[in-house]
């Protein structure tokens, strides 16, 4: 995504009011992670889209320090909605992207945190994986992860035909019949396709250890950390037309310009209008 009109901002201080969420999101949920059949309320009357007060403290933990460190900024949560932006800026939260996982005591759950200049998509990004101790961050010139033996460079992988590739999505449905069939049309042509791993799988992708993502139904909390993650390794994320996805619905990553335009090529009769 071409960004233009980015305000000028101190690297240093986005790093370090994005590290105290996490800080403060991870306290928030780990004291609730595997514990025997954690409670969750149902969001979703047709479905199941739980919610815990894991979720519900760690977004409330991550707006007391931006109503601290950066009250003029705009924030939008999945669990509280939106604060209006007094600077063109907005943090984009979603305290545990993985609910499901997360009670089921899977480790694939993240918190994502994005510094998005409205309508222009996001500038900076982190998946932070508390459990596991790893943080993803991306963008502002930084593409790095921190886990517990240190700190390696981002980069996604080079991987350049499908028949080499190795494809993750969250749900076996994908979305609709229609978009089930669009992916399958690409995982068909991909060496391993795999499921289940909600966020993770767009810290692999950025980390190299595979080359696609492609979903449907997302919305903007879902996937702005991954695009500004991902962007800064090297890859690619746009919707399933080639456009910009920072405000969800269809999702294709890829590792690289090569890979993306032969995955888009099999999924672009399958675009939503």
């Amino acid at each position: 995504m071409t960004q233009t009109n980015i305000p000028d901002l101190d690297v240093s201080e986005i790093l370090r009011v994005a590290q105290l969420m996490a800080d403060a999101a991870r306290d928030a949920i780990l004291p609730h992670f595997r514990k025997y059949r954690i409670a969750s309320d149902n969001k979703d009357a047709t479905g199941f889209d739980p919610v815990t007060v894991a979720d519900r403290n760690a977004e409330r933990a991550m707006r007391d320090v931006l109503a601290q460190m950066r009250p003029h900024d705009g924030i939008l949560g999945e669990e509280f909605g939106e604060v209006a932006s007094q600077n063109g800026l907005r943090w984009v939260l979603d305290p545990i992207d993985g609910t499901r996982g997360f009670i089921s005591g899977t480790p694939t759950w993240g918190v994502l945190i994005a510094l998005e200049v409205i309508g222009q998509g996001p500038v900076f990004g982190m998946i932070a994986q508390p459990y596991m101790n790893e943080r993803f961050v991306g963008g502002l010139g930084i593409a790095s992860v921190e886990h517990p033996y240190g700190t390696d460079p981002l980069a996604t992988a080079a991987t350049s035909d499908l028949s080499d590739a190795t494809l993750f999505t969250t749900f076996p449905e994908v979305g609709t019949k229609s978009e089930r069939a669009g992916f399958d049309a690409v995982a068909q042509r991909c060496k391993l396709t795999r499921f289940g791993m909600d966020c993770y799988a767009y810290a692999l992708l950025a980390a190299g250890q595979i080359d696609l993502v492609i979903e449907a139904g997302l919305n903007a909390y879902d996937i702005q950390a991954p695009i500004a993650v991902i962007t800064a390794a090297g890859g690619i994320v746009t919707d399933w037309s080639g456009g910009p996805a920072h405000e969800g619905g269809q999702v294709l990553a890829a590792a690289n310009a090569v890979l993306h335009a032969k995955a888009l090529e099999l999924l672009a009769p399958f675009a939503q209008g």
